[in-house]
């Protein structure tokens, strides 16, 4: 027990100075040291299985189960995931990249377990303002009926990437900061020390805790026994909880008070900045930001939301918990009364704004493509089915680089293309991006995904009057004949310097940017066909169901025999990487694009 405290010290500093030099997820995990400590110092693992929720927050984690050395390789090409991830380790009961996930795959591990006969614990690590998914309402709801035996620990500091929101949160607060029955708790213990005294005490102080605050408990209700609030950074105090509570059957719920960026000034005074800072200077703390350039696609979204907001008073503004991350913070700050951030719950940010749509507002709702697969209900009952105009800004679309497989944006062009009454467009550039945005908002649209990446912009002259974009038609970017290019997105600007490179070789590429999926641009597929015996379709998403798919469905029914190749995300998951590497590993990087053209010399 003396030396746990020195040990959280050292995995703090050796966590600072592996990620000032190759970023990560680094406040979360500060704050999570003691927790993880102490779960791998009390229960049994990997016998007994920890599930963190979210992933990020479970760098000590794997520093103490093997992966030490492996860490300052953590979200390279090849290196350990910065996710908790099965496959890994031993240790890794479950995979969380994603929110809200924990509490129901602890459920599903210990009745497996239940019914297999073992005697195992099964703890599930929420924070990070993942308890106001409603998956995890979900998971606790179904575990306090069926009384099976886990351990919820909610990891609370308050913040998520952005400040918490909401009534849970609010609640929570409340629990924590309720003066009279933390006080009485504490002088109580120090009296009666521990043994069955204090543990007969502890249900009277149960009991009495809702007099005290004077409102409901939610997770008595949901038939879970209540415990906290305890210091999550103190280690004593948290392995001696943690032993009693290993020792009671049932659900239960810890709730832990813990600091973002715990041990490292310049996180703790910063939690939101310091939840993925990027390189920097560990003795001063100084982040090494690049400085002028072009700005990130997110940042024209929020710019020109705003312009849109200024000349319609119908426009709305909502995102699940990417304020900061989606640049929605413009419009929260031009129109704080137009702009929401529902807490993460994607699919309850769909169905709201289909209900600001059916009202007759014009809702601008802002996910990370990755995290919209979690509302796809929503999209297509809630908004495509009525018909509602809801327009998706889609942020990180395609590869987005060392978060890995789960943060890619590779399926949504393909499942929207499936559901009827969605126009899904990707722009080229920043100047496409505003033009779409603004002609999204015309009548000639109805709901509509517009997708773009993470990143940097092309560096072009944004700021122009904008011009309408009639939805399905795409434009050509260079004429040709032979060979035709057919591009989505900002892959187009990889197929405009491999084009430029084929001519080189005394070839003339045709390349065309589509910038719409659905509706196709059938009349420019057609004039590719008509000039080319080959087109190749290049796209920042997955093959199964994209541009390629619908390309190849079209050119197959004119009969043409025209020779259709298709580059982007084959069929598998994409691991961790830089954006070029990983692009390159999927085979339509500029050399890969311009092999392919030159090849059908």
């Amino acid at each position: 027990m003396e030396e746990l405290a020195r040990l959280c010290g050292e995995i703090r500093e050796y966590m600072v100075g592996c990620c000032s030099t190759n970023p990560g997820h680094l406040g979360s995990s500060l704050g999570a040291v003691e927790l993880a400590v102490a779960l791998h110092y009390v229960f049994d693992t990997p016998e007994d299985k920890l599930v963190w929720d979210v992933g990020h927050q479970a760098y000590a984690h794997k520093i103490i189960t093997g992966r030490r050395e492996a860490f300052v390789g953590n979200r390279k090409k090849d290196g350990i995931s910065g996710f908790p991830k099965m496959a890994e380790s031993e240790y890794d009961a479950f995979g969380a990249g994603h929110t809200s996930v924990s509490i129901s795959a602890a459920l599903g591990i210990a009745e497996a377990a239940r019914m297999k006969g073992e005697k195992t614990n099964v703890v599930a690590v929420i924070g990070d303002g993942a308890m106001t998914g409603g998956l995890a309402f979900e998971g606790l709801n179904n575990a306090g009926a069926l009384k099976s035996n886990i351990l919820v620990i909610l990891n609370d500091n308050q913040i998520s990437i952005d400040k918490n929101v909401g009534a849970l949160h609010n609640y929570l607060v409340k629990i924590a900061v309720s003066p009279i029955y933390n006080k009485v708790k504490k002088n109580m213990w120090r009296v009666l020390g521990t043994g069955k005294v204090r543990r007969l005490a502890q249900k009277f102080m149960l009991s009495t805790k809702l007099a005290f605050m004077k409102s409901g408990s939610v997770f008595q209700g949901l038939g879970f026994r209540y415990f906290g609030t305890i210091d999550g950074n103190d280690i004593g105090e948290l392995v001696n909880t943690l032993a009693h509570l290993k020792n009671i059957d049932g659900p239960k719920l810890l709730h832990i008070s813990t600091v973002k960026g715990k041990g490292y000034k310049p996180a703790e005074a910063n939690p939101s900045v310091w939840h993925a800072p990027g390189k920097f200077d560990v003795v001063t703390g100084e982040r090494k930001v690049s400085i002028g350039g072009p700005l990130r696609y997110q940042d024209i979204f929020g710019k020109t939301l705003v312009e849109l907001a200024e000349a319609n008073d119908k426009i709305v503004g909502i995102t699940p918990a990417m304020a900061s991350g989606c640049s929605l913070t413009y419009m929260m700050e031009a129109f704080p009364q137009r702009t929401y951030d529902v807490g993460i719950a994607e699919q309850h940010a769909v169905t709201f704004s289909a209900g600001l749509a059916a009202n007759g507002m014009l809702p601008f709702c802002n996910i990370y493509s990755t995290f919209m697969q979690r509302a796809y209900d929503s999209i297509i009952h809630d908004v495509a089915l009525q018909n509602l105009k809801v327009i998706f800004c889609l942020d990180r679309g395609g590869i987005v680089g060392e978060d890995g497989a789960t943060h890619h944006g590779a399926f949504d062009l393909a499942y929207f293309r499936a559901v009827p009454n969605i126009t899904i467009a990707a722009p080229m550039n920043e100047i496409e991006l505003r033009n779409m945005m603004y002609s999204a908002t015309r009548p000639e649209y109805g709901a509509t995904a517009i997708r773009y990446p993470r990143g940097n912009c092309e560096g072009l002259d944004w700021e122009k009057e904008f011009e309408f974009i009639e939805p399905g038609k795409g434009i050509v970017v260079s004429q040709g004949a032979g060979v035709a290019v057919l591009s989505l997105g900002t892959a187009g600007n990889r197929v405009a310097k491999a084009v430029e490179k084929a001519r080189g070789e005394g070839m003339e590429p045709l390349h065309i940017n589509m910038r719409f999926l659905k509706p196709l641009d059938f009349d420019l597929v057609k004039y590719a066909c008509d000039r080319c015996k080959t087109i190749i379709t290049v796209e920042d998403g997955t093959l199964n169901g994209g541009l390629g798919s619908a390309v190849s469905e079209f050119v197959a029914s004119l009969g043409r025999g025209v020779k259709v190749i298709s580059l982007g995300i084959p069929d598998k998951f994409v691991e961790q990487g830089t954006v070029e590497e990983l692009i390159s590993e999927c085979g339509y990087n500029v050399d890969n694009i311009y092999n392919s053209i030159i090849s059908e010399k």
